[in-house]
């Protein structure tokens, strides 16, 4: 061994992780590594280049930021950076300036790679500040994306423009153009944006119009320019709160297709978010294609959309959006071309003879959405149907918007779960009796294909109907201990792929033999099981983020296992993400099979971790609905 590797190795082996390395693998380390030197001020690594390279600082001082440029840690002697980067997929997470003369130990990233594989004290010096691996992946994720860490009081600049909702559209339009808004909120009488209200009192605001009502509902219909915008302002308003992220607005708008957000502090108005507001933050497209799918005119121009709806896809993952957000920004397309479908229907049909409400099921109505998917849908119809004079029509109008779905990609549901299938095409009072029974008369078999159900979100017309059927399932679910044991063990039918040591058990179906579903062996059964205790604890919540925070709330798992359930959520549906992502961008077709080998160490290791968090989270719920005299669990 060379002098200068000598020196290196005496260096190296004093500081952590390497001071429990054996002396051989120090030593063959020490002959890997190169020498690098940065002047002060000079850029080190640079956001998106290529990284093949651990870097330890023999002497100097570095700053590594954030990708939003505000400064992440200061490191000096023995410290080390761009590990984040080879764990994931060799590209720079943060970059790094020499803020002194600084002196590098350029460590390959093949050694790096032996190293974390091979030892577990190495592997885990890299945990994030003693966090769990899961929590650190996780918090890793969370921090690369600026929607996910900016309140939206960041992105107020001014106090709301305000006017009676008496203002006629007249007065309503000078007053938007002299103070060059786009929105203006409406008070009810008396009503001043700064004073003091309580819930159950007459609220401040009335409405909000915008200059686009002023033009489609005021202008385009002739209406005289005295009348009062009361007449057509938008009364069922979306809020956002000053401290929630900017993401919840974009999600907000995508769910509601809104582009102004009354955005409140202390339930008073403290300004609006528009849509404009947001294009600062990369993952707006998904608020424009939203937008455009609603200006379709025909099917035709809905699937030609589809190119666009996986480009958004693939544009939020390379910007690192978490899950949450990427699915719900799926969800929120799918309901758009539900909806779009629905007004092409009914212009060729005819308005509907009776009130109606088209449901989304499954993973859209989890707000869950990814690329690959199907469609799950349902009609509840008004309780005045009457099947001769009214189903013809409504079974047209399921047949032009499941066909349309399949057009634009979302394949028919394999087990005629749709509003075709005349079960699925009922009036309120059947679907309540189809509750009721599966509550309160539950059976293995009947639960098995129903639990589906239980994740329903009505996504136009009347959609108070759903809302009335979350009621009923609320109230009468965690009243029913038999329904609830039969359906935990309906959510054990799939488990997590981990062998006796801990291993992948792999698929083995011809077509994706050697590898691993990643929806039905890993988001599937931990989103089956978390709709158990949600539904135990009375909870509405559809999502399963927001389950498992309600889940929490009631104290029904041991402290931190909520955590442990959101991070291996997030970690396995992102792995299954960044699969498809990478799918589309190679001209592959998508899906959610992944095989080990193509994964990095760093994702074989945590997806190990989440796996274990679902098998683990499955022997609580067997052992909590085996002895909760509500039904044996074999």
């Amino acid at each position: 061994m060379e002098v200068e590797q000598i020196e290196i190795r005496d260096h190296i082996k004093r500081f952590a992780p390497f001071d429990n390395l054996p002396d051989e693998t120090i030593d063959r380390l020490a002959t890997q590594v190169e020498v690098a030197y940065y002047r002060a001020g000079s850029t080190i690594l640079t956001y998106g280049e290529s990284i093949g390279d651990l870097y330890f600082i023999r002497s100097g001082a570095v700053e590594v930021y954030r990708r939003n440029g505000d400064l992440y840690n200061r490191l000096s002697e023995g410290d080390l950076f761009g590990q984040l980067g080879l764990m994931m997929n060799k590209k720079v997470r943060y970059p790094a300036t020499a803020i002194e003369d600084t002196l590098i130990y350029l460590i390959p990233d093949a050694i790096f790679q032996e190293l974390w594989e091979a030892g577990e004290h190495f592997a885990d010096f890299f945990d994030i500040e003693d966090q769990g691996l899961l929590r650190a992946a996780v918090s890793r994720q969370e921090k690369a994306n600026p929607l996910m860490t900016s309140r939206v009081r960041k992105l107020i600049t001014r106090s709301p423009v305000t006017a009676e909702a008496s203002i006629s559209i007249i007065e309503a339009a000078r007053l938007m153009t002299e103070e060059g808004v786009s929105a203006l909120v409406l008070m009810n009488p008396g009503m001043q944006v700064d004073q003091e209200w309580r819930p159950g009192e007459t609220p401040l605001v009335a409405g909000i119009i915008t200059d686009r009502d002023l033009r489609t509902r005021a202008v385009a219909e002739g209406l005289d320019y005295s009348t009062p915008v009361s007449e057509f302002m938008s009364t069922d308003l979306v809020y956002i709160r000053s401290d929630q992220f900017v993401f919840e607005a974009m999600l907000s708008m995508l769910k509601h297709n809104v582009h102004h957000l009354p955005v409140l502090h202390r339930n008073k108005p403290i300004g609006v978010v528009a849509l404009s507001d947001l294009v600062k933050y990369e993952s707006q497209s998904s608020l424009y294609l939203v937008s455009n799918i609603h200006h379709q005119v025909d099917v035709r121009g809905l699937k030609r959309l589809s190119r666009d709806t996986a480009a958004t896809f693939v544009r939020m993952v390379n910007e690192d959006a978490n899950s949450h957000m990427i699915g719900s920004a799926m969800a929120g397309i799918g309901r758009a071309i539900s909806q779009r479908l629905l007004e092409l229907a009914e212009e060729k049909l005819g308005p509907p003879p009776i009130p109606y409400c088209f449901m989304a099921l499954g993973s859209m109505a989890r707000d869950e959405q990814l690329i690959v998917t199907d469609q799950d849908n349902a009609l509840v119809l008004d309780d005045s149907f009457v099947p001769e004079e009214h189903d013809e029509y409504f079974k047209a109008l399921a047949k032009f918007v499941s066909d349309g779905l399949a057009e634009c990609g979302y394949a028919y549901c394999s087990g005629d779960i749709m509003a075709t299938n005349q079960a699925w095409r009922q009036p309120l009072r059947v679907w309540k009796e189809y509750f009721t029974d599966w509550i309160e008369k539950p059976d293995a078999k009947s639960l098995l294909n129903s639990a589906i159900f239980f994740d329903l979100d009505g996504i136009a017309g009347e959609t108070q109907f759903a809302e009335d059927l979350k009621a009923l399932i609320a109230t009468k679910a965690q009243r029913a201990p038999r329904f609830l044991a039969y359906l935990a063990h309906a959510a054990l039918n799939r488990k997590p792929p981990l062998g006796f040591f801990r291993d992948f058990v792999m698929e083995n179906d011809g077509k994706h033999n050697n590898s691993i579903n990643l929806k039905r062996r890993g988001t599937a059964p931990l989103s089956d099981l978390v709709r158990v205790h949600a539904l135990a604890c009375g909870s509405r919540a559809q999502n399963t983020f927001n389950r498992i925070n309600a889940i929490e709330e009631t104290q029904l798992l041991a402290e931190g296992v909520a955590n442990n359930l959101r991070d291996a959520l997030e970690l396995i549906a992102i792995v299954r993400i960044r699969h498809q992502a990478l799918d589309i961008e190679a001209g592959r077709e998508p899906d959610n099979n992944i095989e080990p080998e193509n994964l990095t160490r760093f994702e074989r290791r945590n997806l190990k971790e989440a796996f274990q968090v679902i098998s683990n989270a499955q022997k609580f719920l067997r052992h909590r609905y085996h002895a909760s005299g509500g039904g044996s669990i074999n």
